[in-house]
């Protein structure tokens, strides 16, 4: 029987209300294709500090760099964090920051090293990986701490805070629902590369840790599915199965499965969270996984389409969420002086559109993930976000 999902009991955290109020009234994984544009008039760009050679003088207001792709591959993604850190200033009142975007399409080292010397505390951003390896240097010469939107936590330390979706705990946090549900043989399937390597070392750790048993293991290139699948052993002795790939390519790779376990529960991470089209994906009806929740995301959606004319990318709310963090430090944050760095590891975390959070000692966020259900007429939460973290 699914566990109520109905009301999230009160988390000892630092509440980062008044943007919620507003509302209310690796390498990193960047998604593929944009969301599906809205009915909307085209809007009015929201207005931002230019970067130029003489940024203005603030005495009253914390300088926050925001470095995000503007241009190139990425541009789509990185705007749309953009815009929605812009919406956060709004809803916030922007009284004690001042933001200032920088595109790191050119070169993340440059603009972080520009970002710092025009007097910016801390830096929001950047969003992929190999941006993090080269701004983290020139920050913590400055003392300066980087919050990234990346899911790689191989870029933690050193001042760096990682806020991406990490496959880490989502796996566990799928994992140990499963087995809270009778399950206790697993099999895993893996893509090939980063994301595939850690996520196979966090489902082999969480299943172990979770008393259960890994039957089998496999990794898989492009096109490789097949074969991987053909790797497990006869007689389907598992009972669930983690499929660590795109909602759409894991739906692909169930019609495999099928053939050899009919029963087994599907598992995925938390990149199906980032797929609007998931519940059209019928192989995955009744597959869990694990994941923020979308109950203020939908309101900021609406909100967003609303200003800019057209849906935000899933990660967008990041950016929404790290301006929501800086403002609640800034409250006593004296002007002018360095970010108080320490008050990131906080116990009691913080909370945002994607539900609370922390940032452990090692730089890695900490989130509080609800298990949903696919399918056909939509997603249904199985299990609710822990009430609280455990210490």
């Amino acid at each position: 029987m699914a566990e109520a999902a109905t009301r999230r009991q009160p988390v000892r955290r630092l509440a980062l209300t008044a943007g919620l109020l507003a509302l209310s009234a690796c390498s990193t994984v960047v998604p593929r294709r944009a969301p599906p544009p809205a009915p909307a008039p085209a809007p009015a760009p929201v207005q931002e500090v230019p970067v130029g050679p003489e940024l203005p003088s603030d005495e009253n207001r914390h300088r926050v760099a925001l470095l995000v792709p503007l241009t190139g591959t990425n541009a789509a993604v990185g705007q749309s964090i953009a815009n929605a850190a812009n919406l956060a200033v709004l809803d916030t009142g922007g009284r004690r920051i001042r933001i200032t975007t920088y595109d790191t399409a050119g070169g993340a080292a440059a603009v972080a090293a520009r970002a710092v010397s025009e007097g910016n505390k801390v830096i929001l951003g950047p969003l992929l990986a190999e941006d993090v390896r080269a701004v983290a240097p020139v920050a913590s010469r400055s003392r300066v701490p980087v919050i990234t939107f990346s899911n790689d936590t191989g870029v933690a330390g050193n001042g760096a805070f990682v806020m991406g979706y990490t496959p880490g705990q989502s796996i566990d946090r799928v994992v140990r629902y499963a087995r809270s549900r009778g399950v206790t043989k697993f099999a895993g399937l893996v893509q090939a590369g980063t994301y595939g390597e850690r996520a196979a070392s966090a489902f082999l750790r969480s299943v172990e840790g979770a008393g259960g048993q890994v039957v089998s293991l496999q990794s898989y290139g492009r096109g490789g599915a097949a074969a991987a699948v053909a790797k497990f052993p006869a007689g389907s002795p598992y009972e669930a199965i983690l499929i660590a790939d795109s909602a759409r390519n894991a739906a692909q790779t169930v019609t495999l499965v099928r053939r050899g376990a009919p029963t087994a529960r599907v598992l995925g991470t938390e990149l199906w969270n980032t797929e609007t089209a998931i519940t059209t994906l019928g192989a995955l009806n009744g597959a869990w996984f694990a994941s923020v929740s979308d109950n203020l995301y939908r309101q900021l959606a609406a909100k967003y389409r609303q200003r800019f004319g057209s849906a935000p990318y899933r990660i967008a709310s990041m950016g929404y969420d790290s301006v929501l963090l800086v403002s609640r430090i800034a409250q006593d944050w004296r002007v002018g002086s360095d970010f108080p760095m320490a008050r990131l590891t906080d116990e009691g975390g913080f909370t945002g559109i994607d539900g609370p959070f922390r940032f452990r000692r090692d730089g890695v966020v900490e989130r509080s993930l609800e298990v949903s259900q696919v399918g056909a007429g939509g997603l249904t939460v199985v299990s609710a976000p822990p009430a609280k973290f455990e210490d």
